[in-house]
Formats: C-alpha cells, sequence, structure tokens
C-alpha cells in the first residue's frame, strides 16, 4: 500500500498546546521553518478564538482545530459551519455516527476527523469507568468504520491500533496518530498511555502524527523535530 504524497513538513502536526495567542504564536515562528502544520485545541482556541486560527493559516500553514465536538447532531452542524472561511484544515469531532454526519453535512471546506477512544485512555479506564468489556483495539476499529461510513475523511486514533486500521479500513482514509513520542525516551510520566514513537507511527500506517510537549518543552526543539522527520522518511521508504 503507498503511502499518501505528503510533504514532509506537513507529517508533523505540531500542537499549540499554550495559553496565549502570543505564546502561541513565538512558537508558530520559531518552528515553521521545520514545521507546516499546527493543531489548536480547546486551551488556545478560547484564548485566541479565530483571530489564532486565522493568523496561522495566513502565514501559509496548515491548521487542525481540535475542539472534540460533542452534542446533539444539529448543534455539531451549525457549530462546524463557523470554520468557514477561518483557514481550517481539519476538525475534530466524537466518532458517533450522527454527530460525524452532521458535522460532515455543514458543508464546511473542512476535513472531519472523528475521534474514535482517547489516547489517555487505558484498557482499565474502558472496563473500569464505562463497563465496555471488549478489547480496545476491537473497540477503535468499529467507531473508526462507522465513522468513515458516516462521512468522515480520517479518524483519530493511537499508533497502538493503526496496523489493523490501516489494513481493514484500507489506504483512502487518513490515520491521525496523537501520543507521539521521540526515540529512545520511554513512556514518560504524563496523561498518555497508547504511545509510540513518530516513526513507529508512520510505519504502522498513520499519515500524520501529533506532537506536543516534548516539542514544546525541549531546550532545543529543532533537533527533536528533525530527529522525528528522518524517522519518518525512513518508515515511508520501507
Amino acid at each position: 500500500m503507498q503511502p499518501k504524497s505528503i510533504p514532509l513538513k506537513e507529517r508533523i502536526i505540531f500542537a499549540l498546546d499554550v495559553d496565549s495567542a502570543d505564546h502561541a504564536k513565538k512558537l508558530v515562528e520559531r518552528l515553521e521553518g521545520h514545521i507546516r502544520f499546527f493543531k489548536v485545541g480547546l486551551q488556545l482556541f478560547l484564548a485566541g478564538w479565530f483571530p489564532v486560527v486565522e493568523w496561522i493559516a495566513e502565514r501559509g500553514h496548515k491548521v487542525m482545530l481540535d475542539l472534540k465536538f460533542y452534542d446533539i447532531p444539529q448543534t455539531v452542524k451549525l457549530a462546524v459551519g463557523q470554520l468557514r472561511g477561518k483557514g481550517v484544515t481539519f476538525a475534530t469531532v466524537h466518532g458517533n455516527e450522527p454527530i460525524v454526519a452532521a458535522a460532515v453535512q455543514a458543508g464546511a471546506e473542512v476535513k472531519i476527523l472523528a475521534v474514535t477512544v482517547l489516547t489517555s485512555f487505558g484498557q482499565e479506564d474502558m472496563e473500569g469507568f464505562f463497563g465496555i468489556r471488549c478489547k480496545m483495539e476491537d473497540l477503535v476499529v468499529e467507531r473508526a468504520r462507522r465513522a468513515l461510513d458516516s462521512g468522515a475523511a480520517g479518524i483519530v486514533a493511537s499508533g497502538v491500533e493503526a496496523p489493523r486500521l490501516r489494513s481493514e479500513l484500507g489506504g483512502d482514509c487518513l490515520i491521525i496518530t496523537p501520543g507521539i513520542r521521540p526515540a529512545g525516551t520511554g513512556t514518560g510520566r504524563d496523561d498518555q498511555k497508547r504511545i509510540m514513537t513518530a516513526g513507529q507511527a508512520i510505519r504502522g500506517g498513520a499519515d500524520y502524527v501529533v506532537v506536543g510537549r516534548p516539542i514544546r518543552d525541549a531546550a532545543e526543539p529543532i533537533p527533536i523535530i528533525e530527529a522525528m522527520q528522518a524517522e519518518i522518511a525512513t518508515s515511508l521508504q520501507r
């Protein structure tokens, strides 16, 4: 299965998980020579609203608006409609079929990504908190299949599930993988549980990887980005 033709500088989506538009802009200006795709999540969106999204897009970069819309379908449809003309490439919704379908029906020039199971959840969380007794991978694949049938352009899932997703869902859908850590750093102590390296995720079938803290908190982020991109490039050649 041939990988999609995606520029290397867009393969890493950098998560701008910061508390102000000014901080986000400084990060974009520092990293934009190496990364051309940025994620705006709830924290930054509430701090900077649409102006920060439009500022990133006006600099020629792509934006993943990661608000994980979840509400009654009509409300989601109207909310996603507000993204028209804002320069958003991807927008996330929770992978419930009516919600996904409503987001797609909004008709905005945005690709809808369905969130399957958050990468902060492990098998024990699924069983203990939600009473779901199936395997995590089975749940992710089933939610992904239904979301794609409802019109989603792609899915957000951990790299752990990416190989099976790619095998069963084919090459057309987009797979975006968060929970990425630099090679050799171990699991770390944060809230991500289903994690892997950028190279492992791409080799397993992901199209994009979402990276935040390992780059944001590094004293020298550029070498980390370059190392991840080298991993990705090697994985794409296999």
